[in-house]
């Protein structure tokens, strides 16, 4: 009941009631030294003054500093076009007071949130100046190399145009993972989900990546032998690319003779999680938590060596958010990483898949 009692009331009583023993306190020592003294007159004098004085003052708050605070709150709204609401008409200064604080907050939220915005933005941008730099210093470096005579050795000319070549490609890889990214953020990458084998698909990765796999003696393989098909729905061509982006980070970070391995479980009734588990350098516990940022790399140092555009993970998190899935990370330096994910099993085997099995009996 106290909250609900108006400040304005508050102040008018209190304003009433000093008025009231001023103006008393004058009265009575006027009546006493005219000799005309009455309690009775005093105390109808003083309820008189009490009345009058808490129906005025009342009136001049509700109307006075009122309509000044609503005309402020009015001119500042104007700035937002979202509080411009018909329903948001205030007859007292309870329902103003409401209106001014939470229009208070949500200015204060919406600063707070560009503030973040902006850092992010240049954080963003410091990232992909770094990142395009080099290649294209490379790029620039061998074509003027080229054109100060260089050209004119077809040995040294076929070798320059070949590194020019490999600098281009890395700055079409960057720029393909920059936009791929922004139309995940942005919603406008649509996915075409669909009922498909994810050991078979898997397997397909495999093989894709088994050369470079190879090259560092890495093993891929399946954490047992599937003999049966695992159905899942999504889009089958975006998760063949988060598959391909956490083995090849596997493979990119893994240990000489190393091994890849990719286990998938039932979860729940409706979901299986996918786990692709690796022996290599792993990741310290104060890197986790930033992964998946944009550009983000474990190694400090800012080497290149290993290539990539350092979107890798965070396309794989895009992806799997874009799916309305869960990924995660569990890794212990020195020890090795495991990044797994869950997908949504299909409700029934694909119907060409039974008109096969079908034919073939």
């Amino acid at each position: 009941m106290a909250k609900k009692f108006k400040k304005s009331y508050t102040f008018a009583i209190k304003t009433s009631l000093y008025l009231t023993l001023f103006l008393s306190g004058l009265w009575t020592a006027f009546s006493y030294f005219s000799g005309n003294f009455h309690w009775w007159a005093l105390l109808g004098f003083a309820l008189v003054c009490y009345t009058f004085s808490f129906f005025t003052t009342q009136y001049r708050v509700e109307n006075f500093i009122y309509k000044r605070i609503k005309k402020i709150y009015d001119d500042v709204s104007l700035l937002d076009s979202s509080t411009l609401n018909p329903n948001q008409v205030t007859t007292d200064m309870a329902s103003l007071t409401r209106e001014v604080e939470k229009f208070a907050e949500n200015k204060k939220l919406e600063i707070e949130t560009l503030k973040v915005r902006e850092n992010y933005r240049k954080e963003f941008m410091g990232n992909v100046s770094h990142e395009l730099k080099t290649p294209l210093f490379t790029v620039q470096g061998y074509i003027l190399t080229l054109l100060d005579g260089a050209m004119k050795d077809k040995t040294v000319r076929k070798k320059y145009l070949q590194r020019a070549s490999k600098g281009v490609e890395r700055l079409i890889y960057i720029v393909k993972d920059l936009d791929m990214i922004t139309k995940l953020e942005t919603g406008d990458l649509h996915l075409y989900t669909e009922d498909f084998d994810i050991v078979e698909l898997i397997q397909n990765t495999f093989d894709l990546l088994e050369m470079k796999a190879a090259k560092k003696n890495i093993t891929l393989t399946f954490d047992m032998e599937y003999q049966e098909a695992i159905w899942v729905r999504a889009d089958q061509e975006r998760i063949q690319q988060v598959i391909t982006n956490l083995v090849v980070n596997s493979i990119k970070y893994g240990k000489e003779g190393g091994t890849t391995e990719i286990s998938i479980e039932n979860l729940i009734k409706n979901k299986v999680i996918v786990r692709v588990t690796d022996n290599g350098e792993g990741i310290a516990k104060d890197n986790i938590p930033r992964l998946f940022e944009r550009f983000y790399r474990v190694d400090k140092s800012g080497s290149r060596k290993e290539g990539g555009s350092g979107l890798g993970l965070s396309i794989v998190k895009h992806i799997i958010e874009a799916h309305s899935e869960k990924i995660y990370v569990e890794s212990v330096f020195g020890v090795g990483s495991e990044f797994s994910f869950t997908l949504e099993k299909s409700k029934e085997i694909p119907k060409r898949v039974l008109e096969t099995e079908t034919t073939e009996a």
